[in-house]
């Protein structure tokens, strides 16, 4: 086993290429640069016109290399599902947009891997509670609502897993 070396950088989802900071970083490794570009894209398509970081770890001696995609920020993923360009500057004054509870499932399973929950409930009311400090509201409620509604186990059909 050779010496382990670590890239970090962050990407456009789906959209890495062998341009700086990655390619000429790569290139000094003497890797297959587009192999690893190809993988990285293939593992973050679904991050499309998100910024997502990437720790590529290359073996120098194998040129075995593993790539370890990160999530965007939350926020990041809500202001993409609701395709506005930011979010609220006065939450509980103003909303910018609705979340169907739908879409914040989707988030939460996005990010659930890095969050310290252990469930999809926990990773839900995570998600939620960015939406009260973003102005996003939550099948048309405020999502402070939607929290106690989540409490008075009104959704527990989704949280079966």
């Amino acid at each position: 086993m050779g010496e382990k070396k670590t890239i970090d950088a962050l990407v456009e989802g789906g959209k890495a290429s062998p341009a700086p900071p990655l390619g000429p970083a790569l290139g000094q490794l003497k890797v297959n640069v587009k192999a690893i570009i190809d993988a990285i894209n293939e593992k973050t398509k679904a991050f499309a016109s998100m910024k997502v970081p990437v720790k590529v770890t290359v073996d120098t001696e194998t040129k075995e290399f593993s790539i370890e995609v990160g999530t965007p920020p939350t926020s990041q993923l809500i202001k993409n599902k609701l395709k506005v360009e930011k979010l609220s500057q006065q939450a509980g004054k103003d909303f910018v947009g609705n979340l169907t509870f739908e879409q914040v499932i989707e988030i939460a399973k996005m990010k659930r891997e890095g969050m310290l929950v252990n469930s999809l409930k926990a990773a839900v009311k995570s998600v939620i509670g960015t939406c009260v400090s973003a102005g996003v509201s939550v099948d048309g409620k405020n999502p402070k609502d939607v929290l106690k509604e989540i409490e008075q186990g009104k959704y527990e059909d989704y949280f079966k897993e």
